[in-house]
């Protein structure tokens, strides 16, 4: 695992650029303010499917990530946290390059 990604997820949450959860996240995708979408290894095989088709249908990207939720929720000082989305190209860029650095 990146721990680079993690501190990145932080600083982020910090800035408010990262949306928390199912609701927060669809409704993000929908309103095209999400840039990535970031889904926990450990979230449910509906919830990974449910979110690569509304990634696909808003045309955003979507990283299948190496991380639990407790590993996501603890980086982001929050519970378990399966699904989220980033909302900031900066950010997403980033955390994708570092997602094809693994």
């Amino acid at each position: 695992m990146n721990d680079k990604i993690l501190s990145l997820l932080g600083i982020a949450r910090r800035a408010g650029k990262i949306s928390i959860g199912h609701d927060a996240s669809v409704t993000d995708l929908k309103c095209g303010k999400a840039k990535l979408c970031l889904v926990s290894v450990s979230a449910s095989q509906r919830l990974k499917e449910e979110m690569a088709h509304i990634c696909r249908t808003f045309k955003a990207d979507i990283i299948f990530s190496a991380y639990t939720t407790e590993e996501l929720g603890i980086s982001l000082g929050s519970k378990a946290i399966a699904v989220l989305t980033v909302n900031d190209e900066g950010f997403a860029k980033r955390i994708t390059e570092l997602t094809r650095e693994e």
